[in-house]
């Protein structure tokens, strides 16, 4: 099994994919000789695993145990945050199903129980955990019924009350994290950038790497959620390049706190300024849906958000302004009125 070479990208970033076991596995870096090393370290990994065959389950082995093993298997290609998340499911999660053996779970009341205490949405992350658990150990996945996730949507600010917010925001603590956010950034971004990255003469930013929560607390990625996540985003708000020339101390990371207090201070400043409360994240749609209003092109709109696909883009972000409901429904009501 020869290790690929690494390729360079336009963006200037160098590029390796690696294939094992059937998966496709990438990571982008800024140098040809770190690429190699993942794809060499990567690669290892996967053989010493490999070795470990089905055979070697134990009758009596637990879902936690198999939940274990799947964890240490990958953890080296995971992301720290998907880890975390794993490893949150393996110690929270289907209690006390867990700690059986496999032969004594009874699968649907496994499920029935954890719908008894989480919601619809987290008892269908926790499964599909286990399902791909049992099915890379070679043990055969039970046919269980899940309960409907309901439709529940991100808050947004309309594009009348992007401007206010960024009023209230100005000369905050917090301002720049949260304009970066309303450029599309999403906050693992916003907490990895560093001040080298940021151009202040040409007015760009340029997005690499992620800062993610991790089972030991904050780990840094140096590749982002998708290769179209590495980026370069122009400045876009006036507020937001005055306060990255104001700041003093222009090394390192540009926002360097933890980043548990920005989703109150986003939501206490949306109340004083009397807009739509939104979460961190809502920013980013806001940002995405602004950019729709004032028919920005999509293939502009992916390329400073780092979609990945048009269809993600469509789906989760770009919402419609009530304002362009309205319009769109006097315009219609407007011809059959006129007729």
């Amino acid at each position: 099994m020869k290790t690929p070479k690494p390729r360079k990208l336009p963006s200037g970033s160098w590029f390796v994919q690696l294939r094992l076991g059937g998966e496709s596995f990438s990571y982008t870096a800024d140098t040809d000789t770190e690429c190699t090393r993942w794809a060499q370290l990567t690669k290892a990994q996967y053989l010493v695993n490999a070795r470990v065959t089905r055979k070697t389950l134990p009758k009596d082995r637990t879902l936690k145990q198999c939940m274990e093993a799947y964890i240490k298997k990958y953890k080296a290609v995971l992301s720290p945050s998907t880890v975390r998340g794993y490893t949150q499911i393996k110690d929270n999660r289907f209690k006390p199903w867990t700690e059986k053996p496999l032969k004594s779970v009874d699968w649907q009341q496994m499920i029935n129980d954890e719908l008894d205490a989480r919601s619809a949405k987290t008892v269908r992350s926790a499964w599909y955990f286990v399902h791909a658990v049992l099915k890379d150990a070679g043990l055969p996945v039970p046919d269980v019924k899940l309960a409907a996730v309901p439709v529940t949507e991100i808050p947004f600010l309309q594009p009348e009350e992007i401007l206010p917010f960024v009023a209230e925001v100005r000369g905050k603590s917090f301002e720049i994290p949260v304009l970066l956010e309303l450029h599309g950034l999403r906050l693992s971004e916003v907490l990895a950038l560093d001040w080298s990255r940021v151009d202040l003469k040409k007015g760009i930013i340029t997005i690499r790497g992620a800062k993610v929560r991790s089972t030991d607390g904050m780990a840094e990625k140096k590749t982002n959620k998708n290769l179209t996540s590495s980026r370069t985003v122009p400045i876009m708000i006036p507020a937001l390049k005055d306060a990255l020339e104001a700041a003093t101390d222009k090394t390192g990371l540009v926002w360097p706190h933890t980043p548990n207090p920005l989703l109150n201070d986003v939501k206490r400043s949306c109340k004083k300024a009397g807009v739509t409360v939104v979460g961190n994240h809502g920013l980013r749609h806001s940002f995405a849906s602004l950019c729709y209003h004032l028919g920005v092109s999509e293939r502009q709109l992916m390329a400073w958000g780092g979609w990945a696909d048009y269809q993600t883009m469509h789906k989760i972000y770009i919402r419609l302004a009530q304002s362009d409901e309205s319009v769109a429904q006097a315009a219609v009501a407007g011809f059959f009125a006129a007729h």
